[in-house]
């Protein structure tokens, strides 16, 4: 791992997350979790705010870097469930089979290797009513900004710690073999290549 990748990408993902446009559509989603949680790519615990205490029981928090779990800082002192914090990747969620109520991904999507592959092993860990609850940001519908998704995400890619910027989140969830239950679509305000979300639950 690289200075850059160690120290300064971390805080870069926890900026960029962070920022208000994105804030507001995690406390749109966020409180839809209920019982035992799973939050795939959890980060520095922006989401940790939004949960609702009187429906979930526990939050087990999967990340690949260990670096974004210093950044959490107190968010936790506060809530009133426990919450777990676990290294790993989400192609190889180190949980049994059903064994969580909720799966969280916001602003995760995008990072994943082997994205379909996460899917399906999200859907392993599910219980037989869980349900998948997303926010992502990716493909756009309109064809101009599009084609500047496809020009800037390989550099993107590089400079963003994986993230990229043309990703079919809907066709994505599909071949993860989920069924999406309801599904909202917009432009945040921001750089438009970056801020065409998707957000809504699948099961």
């Amino acid at each position: 791992m690289g200075l850059y990748s160690k120290y300064m990408l971390p805080r870069v993902v926890d900026f960029a997350c962070g920022l208000k446009p994105n804030m507001k559509q995690r406390q749109k989603v966020v409180p839809r979790a209920k019982g035992r949680v799973l939050e795939i790519g959890v980060g520095s615990g922006l989401n940790f705010s939004f949960y609702d205490p009187e429906r979930v029981t526990g939050v087990v928090g999967l990340d690949p870097s260990v670096e974004m779990f210093e950044l959490v800082g107190d968010k936790t002192d506060a809530l009133p469930f426990p919450v777990e914090f676990v290294e790993g990747v989400a192609e190889e969620i180190p949980l049994g089979d059903h064994s969580v109520d909720t799966v969280l991904v916001t602003y995760t999507l995008c990072t994943i290797p082997h994205v379909v592959a996460a899917l399906r092993d999200m859907r392993r860990v599910f219980k037989d009513n869980g349900r998948l609850i997303f926010c992502e940001h990716g493909l756009a519908p309109d064809e101009n900004v599009r084609k500047w998704q496809h020009r800037l995400n390989p550099v993107w890619n590089k400079l963003g710690g994986g993230c990229n910027l043309n990703r079919n989140i809907p066709a994505l969830l599909q071949d993860g073999g989920f069924r999406i239950r309801d599904m909202d679509q917009m432009y945040l305000p921001g750089f438009k290549p970056a801020s065409f979300n998707y957000w809504g639950t699948a099961a």
